[in-house]
């Protein structure tokens, strides 16, 4: 178990948190959630130790070990990927001179019963299973599985680490911290620089991961996949929840609800309260109940609500100017760098009102293709668009698209026209992407990489498009302004060309998919939930965890499920009947919780209900202590219809 205990941190009279603590236990799957800038970044870094909280501490035990994947890493090693892979290794030759050293002074100990000879053999046990737990025996094999479940070829092994670019040099960063696996993994948007197979092939990697993991993404999908808690950072404190993302964001309105309503009820008996002091402050014959009802405001404790930045991106894109049918024709479209060939042959036609969403591995050749059609990019074949066809293009890469050293509003002003040009309506459009007045002067290069993705989407409104091209327009938004962007899309009445690896994203976005693979794409019909459906996991380079031996283990399954089933054994039944009465007794536990807590709420709105309620010291304890228990209620009646489901089929089992 892992302690965050009273950590308070701040910046340039800022408070990011305050006194937060919370535990990680062993298995714990975390998401750290909130808006950008409330310091989930930094949260890590303090774990990590690389910055020292004002206060506070973080509780290791002496086993505990930390692997911690930022967002941006500098990497200048000249060494080959597998080489730099199994330079985390290090640790094993570590442990084996360790444990070398130990063993030959216990060789010439002899005082067996005292505590240091004691303390040295616990040492060496703790010393065995760490190198137990890395396997030395297996490290190349493993070091070879996860680099080819992150996307790595095995003819690149061989290939320098300063050959690649950073995304790829990223993935060796995680590919290490993977295999060398840490007590506690600390994840920073692990999903940035991954496409959408590897991404699946990390979920099942960190379902069966034999630690915790702490991790912050915008990957929605990601996170409710892998996760099963939520830690939200608001306002400088934290709310734990004991859920995954999507679970979480439905239990945080029902909390802000919570407390609205005790807010009210709260405030209602105040001013209550007020008008009578007000009324009868003068007579005589009722100043002991007006002086004891000052008395009882003055003692209240009022309730606080959670204060959320609630502000979001607010916009539309304009309608689409009319085009002809055919937006853009591709035949025989080719391009090669440094002699190295991207694609050939291609072929495709786009029509008017096409959505279609680009996938398939880093490097396959979806920027390049979006950069043919979108900045002219020099290729083979022909590429020909279609009549009256403007493209509004969002790069992935906003170097190229904005100039830094402009400031916010001239980026803006200067691509204005028509009735754009206007002072007034230049500031209400920055403002609609959140850049307030003190942000218009900024220069673009000291914006952060969310603040420019804004500016480049507000760019796109200036000039009205009917063929948008967006190259991962997602990777530095939040949730709440993915959300936004994502609406805007789908109200869009143009052609889209959509390149993103984010699944939730991606979900009802379009109608095609464009799969880049091997020098070509082939196209699917349907958007991507049901390219993926169509693709099953197995299709995307194994990433279960037991390569290509599990795989030749699921097709004997699947073999073997389509013989007719051989009669149980006495021993099996035994076994299931066993587990029958686990969940006998498991279902009736819960359905006793279920019951003393019904009887709890029911005793509580009883008092509630009472005359003089709102004059007791502790009406507001009894409001929280009610949304509380409403709130383990509902979890208790989903664990007790989870159980007896369950039960129900394994009964079902046990009658065949």
């Amino acid at each position: 178990m892992i302690g965050i205990n009273n950590i308070s941190v701040s910046f340039s009279g800022h408070q990011l948190f305050e006194d937060i603590s919370f535990k990680i236990l062993p298995k714990d799957r975390i998401g750290l959630t909130g808006k950008n800038g409330v310091g989930k970044s930094t949260l890590l870094k303090v774990i990590m130790n690389i910055q020292e909280p004002d206060s506070g501490s973080v509780a290791l035990s002496e086993d505990d070990t930390l692997g911690y994947l930022p967002q941006e890493l500098e990497v200048s090693s000249q060494k080959s990927i597998m080489a730099e892979t199994l330079s985390v290794f290090e640790e094993v030759h570590s442990l084996e001179r360790e444990i070398e050293e130990i063993n030959k002074q216990l060789e010439n100990r002899t005082d067996y019963e005292s505590e240091s000879y004691s303390d040295l053999i616990q040492k060496l046990s703790e010393k065995h299973e760490r190198l137990h737990l890395l396997d030395p025996g297996k490290v190349e094999s493993e070091a070879e599985r996860v680099l080819k479940g992150l996307g790595f070829k095995p003819s690149e092994f061989q290939k320098s680490v300063s050959e690649l670019s950073g995304g790829w040099q990223m993935r060796i960063e995680l590919a290490k911290l993977l295999i060398k696996r840490p007590t506690l993994l600390l994840l920073d948007e692990p999903t940035n620089h991954l496409d959408i197979e590897a991404i699946l092939w990390l979920e099942q990697f960190l379902k069966n991961y034999s630690g915790s993991i702490l991790m912050i993404s915008h990957d929605r999908m990601f996170l409710d996949s892998v996760t099963n808690r939520t830690i939200e950072i608001v306002a400088g404190r934290i709310y734990d929840y004991n859920v995954p993302y999507s679970k979480y964001v439905i239990q945080r309105e029902e909390r802000l609800e919570q407390q609205l309503n005790a807010k009210r009820n709260q405030d209602k008996f105040i001013e209550q309260q007020e008008r009578f002091i007000e009324r009868f402050r003068a007579q005589a014959n009722k100043a002991k109940q007006v002086q004891s009802k000052i008395k009882q405001l003055e003692k209240l404790d009022e309730i606080e609500t959670d204060q959320f930045d609630t502000a979001s991106i607010q916009f539309n894109f304009p309608p689409a100017p009319h085009s002809g049918k055919i937006a853009m024709k591709g035949k025989d479209i080719g391009k090669e760098y440094e002699n190295k060939t991207v694609f050939k042959g291609l072929d495709f036609e786009l029509e008017r009102g096409d959505r279609v969403a680009f996938v398939g591995q880093n490097g396959q050749g979806k920027s390049t293709l979006v950069k043919i059609i979108a900045e002219g990019l020099e290729h083979e074949g022909e590429l020909e668009l279609g009549h009256k066809v403007k493209i509004g293009y969002y790069a992935q890469i906003q170097e190229g698209q904005l100039d830094p050293e402009k400031k916010v509003f001239d980026t803006i002003d200067d691509e204005a026209t028509g009735d754009w040009r206007n002072v007034t309506h230049i500031r209400s459009l920055l403002g609609a992407f959140l850049f307030g007045d003190a942000d218009m002067d900024k220069r673009v290069k000291v914006l952060s990489g969310g603040e420019k993705s804004r500016l480049a989407l507000a760019k796109l409104l200036l000039h009205p498009s009917n063929l948008l091209i967006l190259d991962e327009p997602t990777n530095h938004l939040d949730m709440d302004s993915k959300a936004v962007l994502k609406q805007a899309l789908q109200d869009f009445d143009g052609t889209l060309i959509l390149v993103s690896h984010d699944r939730d994203f991606l979900q009802d976005l379009t109608n095609k998919t464009f799969e880049f693979k091997d020098q070509k794409i082939k196209e699917h019909l349907g958007d991507i939930k049901e390219f993926l459906d169509h693709h099953q996991v197995e299709d995307f380079r194994g990433f279960e965890q037991g390569g290509s031996d599990q795989k030749q283990k699921e097709k004997k399954q699947k073999k073997s499920t389509a013989k007719k089933k051989q009669k149980e054994s006495h021993e099996e039944r035994k076994e299931r009947e066993k587990e029958i009465r686990k969940l006998k007794k498991a279902v009736n536990n819960k359905e006793k919780k279920v019951s003393q807590t019904e009887d709890k709420i029911a005793e509580l709105e009883e008092k509630m209900n009472a005359p003089d309620f709102y004059d007791q010291e502790h009406s507001k304890d009894t409001f929280f202590e009610h949304g509380e228990l409403t709130k383990k209620l509902e979890q208790y009646m989903h664990e007790w219809e989870t159980l007896q489901n369950e039960l129900d089929e394994m009964e079902a089992v046990n009658q065949d």
